[in-house]
């Protein structure tokens, strides 16, 4: 019996539809699934699950170091929970930008603060710039524009700013969080689309003024609909997330990416229609008995140094870095192995090959994160 383990927190509509499709869909090939029930976990404790969706450990420490083991020891785990740890919106926006997907400007900001079991004053803060030239990076990014942390969610301190002083006002307001300054994109049209093992993508008409779906099978055009999935596709397989809301904000017919970094997306039923319902339980439980009948674990894992043509060491292929070691640890590392004992051969991942798709001196008064020995108004807080 191969089991499927769903992680979730306060979600009442879609857990007990998702387990209850699992097991409809996955009895004749010994699939069914459960909640992950944990208790303490012990460094020798063998895989309890062949595949664990995760919609909760972003918020549960224990929850995440527990995934982190459970790959250790075979569990395939949607999403991959070391490189969601890694990830943020900034750099998101960083590498979908070097693959061809449109992205508003953005600049990462200091921050303005920091928590408060952190020793941070002045003195620690030498590497950063002081005054921020806040008239050339809001000349970067344009007027008005969108102060939003850097890694976050749910339209939480979010902030449209207008004009400088607006900027300050917000950002004084920012502590701890380390924010980003972006382009407001004055759309036209706006589209959350949900995805399912990275390339089974589903573009849905969003309101998000009313934090709305809504259903509206004509939304796009045939043109504007298929690169809005191809770009969502591109960003996938560039992260290698198979879970996911990809949102894009329509600007003169161009598709904006603007928030991706949604690896536990709502899929509460009175939120996003009972329509949208029933296709996200019937694709997620399609995925799940896919990926534990025959998911190689290596296919969680992003793909964007060899999307973006990050070479090892001088070499014509191969990457380098976090997906990928460099050549020559490659080679230490199976020296290492062949002395200890034979290895057993990687399997070949299944992800489709991808196709890659062709700051001066602000003025007194101003917020700033390198404050003088005594800070004034304005200055960042520290303890």
């Amino acid at each position: 019996m191969k089991k499927v383990g769903l992680l979730c927190g306060r979600e009442f509509s879609f857990p007990p539809a998702f387990i209850e499709r699992v097991k409809t869909l996955g009895a004749k090939d010994g699939v069914t699934a459960e909640f992950v029930k944990l208790g303490g976990t012990r460094m020798d404790e063998p895989a309890k699950y062949r595949v664990i969706v995760d919609r909760i450990s972003h918020e549960v420490e224990y929850y995440r170091g527990y995934l982190k083991h459970a790959v250790l020891q075979g569990s395939y785990v949607i999403n991959n929970p070391f490189w969601w740890t890694a990830d943020d919106k900034y750099f998101n926006y960083s590498v979908a930008a070097k693959l061809g997907v449109a992205i508003p400007k953005t600049v990462l900001l200091p921050q303005k603060g920091y928590p408060r079991d952190v020793d941070i004053n002045s003195e620690s803060l030498h590497n950063l710039e002081y005054p921020i030239d806040w008239d050339g990076l809001l000349d970067y990014v344009g007027r008005p524009a969108i102060l939003k942390p850097y890694s976050g969610g749910g339209w939480k301190h979010v902030y449209k700013v207008h004009t400088k002083e607006e900027l300050w006002a917000a950002y004084d307001q920012s502590a701890p969080y380390c924010m980003t300054l972006q382009q407001f994109i004055d759309f036209t049209q706006y589209v959350r689309c949900f995805t399912f093992g990275k390339t089974d993508i589903l573009p849905v008409h969003y309101d998000p003024k009313e934090r709305r779906y809504i259903v509206d099978h004509n939304y796009l055009s045939a043109e504007l609909g298929e690169r809005v999935v191809k770009d969502a596709q591109t960003i996938n397989l560039a992260l290698g997330y198979e879970m996911n809301t990809i949102e894009f904000a329509i600007q003169d017919g161009i598709p904006y990416a603007i928030d991706f970094l949604n690896p536990a997306p709502d899929f509460e039923r009175d939120r996003i229609t009972a329509f949208y319902f029933e296709q996200v339980v019937d694709k997620m439980a399609r995925l799940v008995i896919d990926r534990a009948l025959s998911g190689d674990v290596s296919n969680s894992w992003p793909r964007w140094e060899e999307m973006v043509g990050i070479k090892a060491d001088g070499q014509e292929s191969g990457v380098v870095g976090f997906t990928g070691a460099p050549t020559k640890l490659k080679t230490q590392a199976a020296a290492a192995q062949s002395q200890a004992g034979p290895a057993q051969a990687p399997e070949k991942s299944s992800a489709p090959k991808p196709t890659r798709a062709p700051a001066a001196t602000g003025p007194a008064g101003a917020p700033s994160t390198m404050p003088p020995a005594s800070p004034g108004p304005n200055k960042p807080k520290t303890k």
